[in-house]
């Protein structure tokens, strides 16, 4: 993990947590006091993981853990009272937020950590194939309205469109869609 951000009014939590995250070689690592900061720096910059540990002085936990954990950018840890912990469960368990009961013991919360990364890392993976196959549909689409341009300008068949781009592409040495964009300039404006 490269960052961190703890949430927490208690001193002595914010001691241990961040002696846990130490241990699993977590870069740096902020520290906030109030649900509304913590509301405010996730939406200025992203953290591998947010603990969040209650009672905050402004808000549910609750509440908060499930607003970070809906950004889809954090892991997040909810550290709750032991007898609020099935009711945390149950309300969190939709939205990704791995809650653990007070007292917190050091395996399991360093077991907790080594989960959240783990899931941040296919998150991080999953969100890259994403970007991709958005940028390869983009493409297809931009492609494809270059060929439909050729085939009402110079009336050429979809074959003759295709080859025309791939060839253009290979010829200049560029992407059929840097190809398709000349076109789309050319002829839409």
């Amino acid at each position: 993990m490269e960052n961190a951000l703890i949430v927490s009014s208690s001193e002595k939590s914010v001691a241990f947590f961040t002696e846990m995250l130490n241990a699993v070689s977590c870069g740096a690592v902020a520290v906030l006091k109030t649900g509304a900061e913590a509301r405010r720096a996730v939406s200025e910059r992203e953290f591998d993981v947010v603990i969040v540990y209650v009672p905050l002085p402004d808000e549910s936990g609750e509440s908060l853990s499930r607003h970070i954990a809906s950004k889809e950018t954090s892991q997040v840890i909810l550290v709750v009272k032991s007898e609020y912990f099935d009711k945390m469960c149950e309300a969190t368990e939709n939205t990704g937020v791995l809650v653990v009961a007070r007292p917190v013991d050091r395996t399991v919360f360093r077991s907790s950590l080594r989960l959240a990364k783990s899931a941040q890392g296919r998150l991080r993976k999953l969100r890259s194939e994403n970007g991709e196959l958005k940028r390869k549909i983009e493409d297809i689409k931009t492609i494809d309205r270059a060929k439909h341009i050729l085939i009402s300008y110079l009336k050429m068949s979809e074959g003759e469109a295709h080859r025309f781009i791939e060839k253009q592409a290979m010829d200049l040495r560029t992407t059929r869609r840097s190809v398709a964009e000349g076109i789309l300039r050319t002829y839409e404006s």
